[in-house]
């Protein structure tokens, strides 16, 4: 078997590290702060982050791909191209379902990251299996060092993104996350030989060069363009929300009328009697320290206007006003906001909030103390 000589430019080589960097950051950067968005958005988010992630695995593999050159004129099954791409995207999507829809424990974070390393090489050989008119010919070292490489680093990228969702993480993630796809690509490679084979079956029609990459440059476009509008819209600090110098004293929150209903009649309740505000469905349930009310916004209008107010969202569910806190109570995962009334039911606190919600009270009792 006479193999054949290849040869790949180093430039579209490092444009296609560039895709998989600029893919990973959108799609980790498109599923920050999901549980406090509406059901719909939720869906949406994730579904567009796994376009992103599973898309720019593909893009990354086809960019590399049209930089390799063989002596011999070869084509792209198309319908093989495109199975290769739903592949990496379904199973990305996979990945971030159990990450956003399952109790995300460390067996779930690594289980998400070994599907998504999966997709990986799923689109790799797929997407090499579209060849036409030659045929790569893979090693075993290629396939078991791409295969352990791609897992343990997608792995690694969702342990980091996932343990503690900030902006630092992110990117730590998004490199582990380029790394591994990038990884798997050139180990692969480096390990197949092609040969010519001019007679093969055609599954779909026969896509050159040239139409895979106007493709490739169309989806890539798209990619870029999703990374700026994420840069502007996730990662930009909202000028509200940055910190008042420290020569300028904090201002005090803001009071607000609150409208409820009390016996058929509608009342406003002023924020600062408010002890906390939980959902209802599409309403939400006002407690005082006396009674409990009814309210007509929907706990995402209620949070736009009552943590302006300092309000602390303890739960997807739960608006808590720190004033009102009696006290913190803190069970290893798990803890609770307990009020001042007896008749009052605690406020669960989320494991993800636990620790910026005990230092948000601390600081609150500490400025009382004072």
């Amino acid at each position: 078997m006479e193999f054949l000589a290849t040869s790949v430019s180093p430039f579209l080589i490092a444009m296609s590290c560039v895709v998989a960097l600029v893919s990973g950051f959108t799609g980790l950067s498109l599923t920050r702060d999901l549980a406090q968005k509406p059901m719909f958005q939720k869906k949406a988010s994730i579904a567009l982050a796994s376009v992103a992630l599973g898309g720019g695995i593909w893009a990354m593999h086809f960019v590399a791909m049209l930089g390799l050159q063989l002596p011999i004129l070869f084509y792209y099954d198309a319908a093989i191209t495109l199975i290769s791409a739903l592949s990496a995207i379904l199973l990305v999507g996979a990945a971030l379902i159990l990450l956003h829809f399952a109790d995300r424990k460390p067996p779930i974070i690594a289980l998400a990251g070994g599907i998504v390393g999966v997709g990986i090489l799923v689109m790799h050989y797929i997407g090499m299996a579209g060849l036409e008119l030659c045929r790569a010919v893979h090693t075993p070292f290629g396939v078991i060092s791409s295969s352990i490489i791609a897992i343990g680093l997608c792995v690694l990228a969702f342990w980091i993104a996932y343990g503690h969702r900030t902006n630092r993480n992110i990117v730590l993630g998004t490199i582990c996350f380029a790394i591994a796809v990038c990884s798997v690509h050139f180990l692969a490679m480096t390990g197949t030989n092609f040969v010519a084979e001019p007679s093969v079956p055609v599954f779909g029609p026969a896509m050159s060069n040239e139409t895979l990459a106007l493709g490739v440059i169309l989806f890539s476009f798209v990619i870029f363009g999703a990374c700026l509008w994420v840069s502007v819209t996730y990662l930009v600090v909202p000028e509200a929300a940055k910190p008042a110098p420290e020569t300028e004293a904090p201002s005090a929150p803001q009071i607000l009328q609150v409208p409820c209903e009390r016996d058929g009649d509608k009342v406003f309740v002023r924020s600062t009697d408010i002890s906390f505000v939980r959902a209802d469905g599409h309403y939400t349930q006002v407690y005082t320290e006396t009674e409990r009310l009814f309210c007509a916004w929907p706990v995402t209008e209620a949070s736009k206007r009552l943590l302006a107010a300092g309000f602390l969202q303890t739960h997807r569910s739960y608006l808590v006003n720190p004033s009102r806190v009696a006290r913190f109570e803190r069970s290893k995962d798990k803890g609770r906001c307990v009020f001042q009334g007896a008749d009052l039911p605690p406020a669960p606190v989320s494991r993800a909030k636990l620790k910026t919600i005990q230092d948000a009270l601390a600081a609150q009792l500490g400025a009382i103390r004072a």
